[in-house]
């Protein structure tokens, strides 16, 4: 069933409440989520986007419902990923000579993935435009990197709808689809996870495109999405947000995270939130097991705080592997102007904290000198020592 946007869009997408795992299982959904395609119906009909494939029929069949889909003038793909042109193929097999506007490498994309080099592409880049019929247009701006090499954005004049393909999203399913609909403070948790877990390795892109975005002058009355809420009620605001998180982006917060085998590790973790707390009463400390809690919503924190502290106990001359993994996910994040420590226990050989500062200035993090490496149980002396670090941290 579609629901109307503006004028004569309409949102023909899908709230998806049982989605629970992204990317795979890489990427955590906590409150549903929704795949968002658009219907425009002026002189020329317009789809932007499909859904993921496992909704491709309850789409194609829905949308039939709606419209004639010979009628369909053309369809854009702002990005080729799956959850948006999963539906793609099926709805072709009806509609096989529908032109669509894409990237250039939306085309290596979508070809590489369905096999149509024979579908009818119509490549655009940044600046191209088409005319939609009653003096509106819709003009592409190409959006690299955010977060595939194919992205591009839509503007669609006269509505003054910005259709932004993954930027500005998040994974939160809304039944009502408008942000002022939205419980607030899920929203920007969902948002600033959505940020921190996808498109933080790509914050100096963002910050250009911001930047691109705003030199046009297009007056913005709706932000429409491909995941989560429409923005229509102040939509610059998630902008403005991501001018923020773009810009080595730090709260006033500590994340202590670890793994620990016997305890002692996880000992030395709650004395460390316990100085933080004790030297800066106002510092938010965070303290997360990595086996225990979700990689996403762990990062999240880490995203916010200007200081982490990662431990583990020495195992097999290494690190736990629970920790090496998260270790390798934060490299791929590549946070910036963050301090970093180092802490463990260890039975005989010790080279834990060494492999855990090795890997934190790897991924970017400016590593304070003080650790805690402990052979066995921490004494009351070791925790006592945890003040060193806490204060490195907060210096």
């Amino acid at each position: 069933m579609k629901r109307l946007v503006k004028n004569n869009v309409h949102w023909v997408g899908k709230v998806d409440w049982e989605l629970r795992k992204f990317h795979g299982d890489d990427y955590s959904i906590n409150n549903g989520s929704s795949q968002n395609a658009y219907l425009i119906q002026e002189e020329k009909t317009v789809l932007i986007d499909t859904v993921w494939s496992p909704y491709a029929k309850e789409f194609r069949d829905n949308l039939e419902k709606e419209i004639d889909l010979q009628k369909i003038d053309f369809i854009v793909v702002n990005h080729g990923e799956v959850d948006h042109s999963g539906a793609l193929p099926y709805l072709m097999e009806k509609i096989p000579n529908t032109p669509i506007y894409c990237t250039a490498n939306a085309v290596k994309s979508l070809v590489g993935q369905y096999h149509h080099p024979e579908w009818n592409f119509k490549v655009v880049k940044t600046g191209d435009s088409v005319e939609i019929g009653n003096g509106k247009s819709l003009v592409f701006v190409e959006m690299r990197m955010l977060h595939w090499p194919d992205s591009m954005a839509t503007y669609m004049t006269g509505d003054n709808i910005l259709f932004s393909n993954d930027a500005f999203g998040q994974h939160y399913g809304v039944k009502e689809l408008f942000n002022d609909k939205a419980d607030q403070c899920t929203l920007y948790e969902e948002a600033i996870k959505y940020y921190a877990n996808i498109l933080a390795p790509f914050s100096p892109l963002v910050k250009a495109k911001i930047k691109e975005i705003v030199g046009l002058n297009l007056p913005i009355d709706i932000i429409a999405t491909s995941h989560g809420v429409i923005w229509r009620d102040n939509p610059l605001q998630i902008v403005e947000k991501y001018a923020a998180w773009c810009d080595d982006y730090q709260e006033d917060q500590v994340t202590i995270v670890y793994d620990t085998m016997w305890d002692g590790t996880k000992a030395l973790a709650h004395r460390l939130a316990t100085e933080v707390q004790a030297l800066s009463p106002d510092t938010v400390v965070k303290v997360f097991n990595i086996s225990q809690t979700d990689k996403n919503d762990i990062m999240t924190q880490v995203f916010k705080s200007k200081a982490i502290a990662v431990g583990s106990p020495t195992v097999g001359k290494s690190i736990l592997s629970s920790v090496a993994g998260w270790m390798h996910f934060l490299y791929e994040l590549q946070f910036k102007k963050k301090k970093g420590a180092a802490f463990g226990c260890y039975g005989w050989s010790g080279e834990g904290n060494a492999e855990l500062k090795e890997l934190l200035k790897k991924a970017g993090f400016a590593v304070v000198e003080p650790e805690a490496k402990v052979n066995w149980n921490p004494t009351d002396e070791d925790l006592d020592g945890m003040k060193e670090i806490a204060a490195a941290l907060l210096a």
